[in-house]
């Protein structure tokens, strides 16, 4: 192949022809292309001690530099380049091919051009228009300059590839907290990526809004009733197309910056944007509560964080709220031990363990997000590959049978008998993790505890072992092991993490062991919609009941909320 070079406009069209060529390398003189040369009468050799040479015969010289003349330079004034060794070498040696194949079957070829005269061997009109059309076609050299761009294109679109769901990889990785921003109308209580994508993220919702019936049917019915006239709502949720009040996020990959753009301009207070520290995450909470003329009576959170930010830090506006509306199992633990400890001074409602919830949320939704999560960010094959699931709730039901699909072999591990059990009758071999975490290929966690993988665990996996999280929390894995001087992190692509252990070892963390689903991927429409309808009427329950109904405990939601989400 010729070598390309760094000349901006210069193609094989501009470059000059010149009488005498360096001789063509071939591995053996006499055969060209597998054919035995028959005619070399019309090539003479002549042996010089300064350079080796050959001289072309003059029909054929004639036909080259006719060829040249023909190609129009497209800049007169631009300077010719000359041909590198390389390129001259590949053109005489395709002239000298198409000579000699030409003598060899010049008497079939007059025979042809014979028998042509007769009007049985015309070729047919459209055939010549054709045949016409592919030699112009074919004469049209690709530039460099095109041939840089499709490589670029190629490279940029197996890039792309890799990237999360959300556009947002491109962006930069600063954090927007110092930044003025303001919508078309002048609103600035909010703080986001970047607010020009709010067109973008409203797109993206309306398109939700189309897989969403039950939240768009509770919508309508109640516009006319407005059952929650008067509640100011403080959520702490993911900010993705499913969710639009005062807003922040609860997992610092989740937020969908173009819907959190979309919600600004629709003037609601969102302080979220893809990729937060640790920090912004805290600061976010904090400028979505602390606002001054603004006090939040309702809370709808995920995971707890909202909840326990305000008990520690605002403990007056704490005892003011008449709900909280609790999603997570994380954070129903949360509740459950403030309510233990008598320190519960308002009523919660409990949506997590609600049937809508565990079945359609944690299992179905699961069930089918867990494989766009891993497919996107490692392109593993399942079929064969040994993974332990730790956890045999609803999520672990969703992850095992979809990858049990795959042709993966599944290992479980699950504290609570009966769900041992269930996972045991399901097929399953219910181990202990330290059995088998020396031979498994993946490790995924979806207990809703901590230090379910500690260690211990991670220094016994085999090289490249893939970890990942389908819980709520992070604290799954014991990451604050994993954050020593021993240990080398390497940040491979978006949410993917390499570790590495002094022996060479490494161990493949998926989202720093946060949630992969939304992470990672996506999670479908519909099945957020009917875990945002039953979130919703759960806060029409507690923002509505008359007084006394209920105490400051954590309550069920009750079924027949559930049974109108279905």
């Amino acid at each position: 192949m010729a070598e390309e070079k760094d000349q901006p406009g210069a193609t094989f069209d501009d470059q000059p022809l010149p009488d005498v060529y360096p001789e063509p390398h071939t591995e053996n003189s006499a055969v060209l292309n597998g054919e035995a040369e028959e005619d070399t009468s019309a090539v003479t050799t002549e042996e010089s001690t300064k350079d080796q040479s050959v001289k072309i015969s003059p029909n054929l010289l004639e036909m080259l530099k006719a060829a040249e003349s023909r190609r129009a330079p497209q800049d007169q004034d631009m300077a010719k380049a000359e041909p590198s060794e390389t390129e001259t070498e590949e053109m005489v040696t395709e002239a000298l091919r198409q000579q000699r194949w030409a003598s060899s079957q010049g008497a079939d070829m007059a025979k042809w051009d014979s028998w042509g005269s007769n009007p049985a061997f015309k070729e047919p009109h459209w055939m010549q228009i054709q045949l016409t059309d592919q030699k112009q076609e074919f004469n049209k050299h690709p530039t460099k300059t095109g041939r840089r761009s499709l490589s670029h294109s190629i490279s940029q679109s197996s890039t792309d590839s890799h990237s999360s769901v959300d556009s947002d990889s491109s962006e930069d990785g600063s954090s927007p907290r110092d930044k003025l921003q303001k919508t078309s109308k002048g609103f600035s209580d909010f703080c986001i990526k970047n607010i020009q994508q709010a067109e973008f993220g409203r797109r993206a919702i309306e398109i939700a809004q189309q897989e969403m019936p039950a939240l768009m049917a509770l919508r309508k019915r109640a516009s006319g009733e407005k059952p929650l006239a008067g509640a100011k709502v403080m959520g702490c949720t993911h900010i993705t197309a499913q969710t639009a009040c005062r807003w922040a996020a609860c997992n610092i990959f989740s937020t969908q910056n173009a819907i959190a753009a979309a919600l600004a301009e629709r003037g609601i207070p969102v302080f979220a944007w893809r990729g937060e520290s640790e920090d912004d995450f805290w600061w976010c909470i904090d400028r979505c509560i602390s606002a001054e003329t603004w006090q939040p009576n309702m809370i709808l959170d995920d995971g707890g964080d909202l909840t326990h930010w305000i008990y520690k830090k605002h403990q007056s506006l704490f005892k003011k709220l008449k709900g909280i509306v609790e999603e997570s199992v994380t954070g129903i633990y949360r509740l459950y031990q403030l309510s233990k400890a008598g320190r519960l001074c308002v009523p919660a409602m409990n949506v997590n363990d609600s049937v809508t919830k565990q079945k359609f949320d944690n299992l179905y939704c699961c069930k089918e997000s867990i494989l766009d999560g891993l497919k996107r960010t490692t392109d593993i094959m399942f079929g064969g590959k040994q993974v332990v699931v730790c956890g045999y709730g609803e999520v672990g039901k969703g992850c095992c049978s979809a990858l049990k699909a795959l042709g993966a072999v599944i290992y479980v591990t699950e504290v609570d008998p009966i769900c041992a059990l269930q996972a045991c009758m399901d097929g399953f071999r219910v181990v202990k993790l330290n059995e088998v975490v020396r031979q498994v290929d993946m490790v995924i966690t979806c207990t809703g505890n901590k230090n379910v993988v500690g260690r211990e665990h991670l220094d016994r996996m085999k090289n490249g072992c893939i970890i990942c999280n389908m819980g709520h929390s992070s604290t799954e894995i014991e990451l604050t092991s994993l954050r020593t001087s021993e240990l080398r992190w390497e940040h491979v692509r978006p949410q993917v993490d390499h570790v590495f252990w002094p022996d060479g070892k490494r161990i493949v963390l998926l989202a720093e062991g946060r949630l992969l689903n939304l992470s990672c991927s996506t999670v479908p429409s519909l099945v957020l919609s009917i875990t945002a309808t039953t979130q919703a009427l759960a806060l029409i329950e507690l923002y509505g009941a008359p007084e006394g109904r209920y105490k400051q405990d954590v309550y069920l939601l009750p079924k027949k909320m559930g049974k109108s989400s279905a």
